[in-house]
């Protein structure tokens, strides 16, 4: 079994990094193979709304000269997909939205994403997570996923780099997030 997620941070050891790593402590200890994907510097623009991916269902987005369609790949190869975004103006950052709407739409028009396993990881300095916990929901729930909860809404505290470590209702969100995505994953696989 594998997870892969995907950290929407412009920081690639940030925050979110930091709590990906506590839910990845628990899949690890299951058993289960870890990818993290950064999406820092990738530059992913947003959907053209060209509906290529539609007409061809062929698991691919037309446009070609970013990491898009890599990302694609990952999350069809994977049992599990985490997505981690720090909270921007109460949402996601821009290159997770971009990679939200994209591989969104090229996942629903094939299929690709049916019952597959989704957690959304958050990162926030004070207001607005559920906001952003609910936009990376969102992209689980169109796409036919089984989305994994927590003791709490899977967000943690902290502004600078770091300051998540100080939150330990978070962090036992995070660590219990990883062990039900680990036990429904296992139950999945039967």
């Amino acid at each position: 079994m594998k997870v892969v997620a995907f950290n929407g941070s412009p920081r690639p050891k940030g925050n979110t990094s930091i709590l990906i790593g506590r839910v990845f402590d628990e899949l690890k200890k299951e058993g289960i193979e870890t990818e993290l994907v950064s999406l820092a510097g990738s530059r992913l623009c947003g959907c053209t709304a060209c509906y290529g991916c539609v007409k061809r269902k062929d698991g691919t987005c037309s446009i070609k000269d970013d990491m898009l369609n890599d990302c694609v790949s990952k999350m069809v190869q994977a049992d599990g997909i985490i997505l981690g975004s720090p909270t921007y103006f109460t949402n996601v950052t821009a290159e997770m939205k971009a990679l939200i709407d994209r591989a969104g739409l090229v996942a629903k028009s094939a299929g690709l994403l049916n019952r597959k396993v989704g957690a959304a990881v958050v990162a926030v300095r004070r207001g607005g997570a559920t906001f952003t916990f609910d936009a990376l929901n969102h992209f689980f729930q169109i796409n036919n996923m089984f989305v994994v909860g927590s003791c709490y809404w899977n967000f943690a505290i902290g502004r600078e780099i770091g300051e998540v470590e100080k939150d330990e209702e978070g962090l036992k969100t995070m660590k219990e997030l990883g062990q039900n995505m680990a036990w429904i994953l296992k139950k999945i696989a039967g």
